[in-house]
């Protein structure tokens, strides 16, 4: 599926910066706020609905034999035209 990047930001950064950044998103999602994201002249606002797809992916990525780079993923989708029913097929535990 073809896909447009609307907004993307990529640097390194420390643990508690990234933990800031994840409560803030966590907070707007909690209270219902748009998510919005800006790094100097690029910006975009987001606002999910009240259930949106949640993908949680650990990966493991690297040239065979040499796959050292780890990652993990967290991804929220919806359909701008869909009513966000639910079709989850399970429930995620993050420990």
């Amino acid at each position: 599926m073809p896909e447009e990047v609307l907004f993307k930001s990529e640097s390194d950064q420390s643990r508690e910066e990234i933990a800031s950044y994840l409560r803030k998103v966590a907070d707007n999602l909690d209270s219902g706020k748009a998510i919005n994201l800006k790094e100097g002249s690029d910006s975009v606002t987001l606002n999910p609905p009240a259930r949106p797809t949640f993908e949680v992916k650990a990966e493991r990525e690297g040239p065979a034999g040499n796959m050292t780079e780890r990652s993990i993923e967290f991804e929220l989708e919806w359909d701008e035209n869909d009513a966000g029913d639910d079709s989850g097929s399970g429930q995620l535990e993050i420990e």
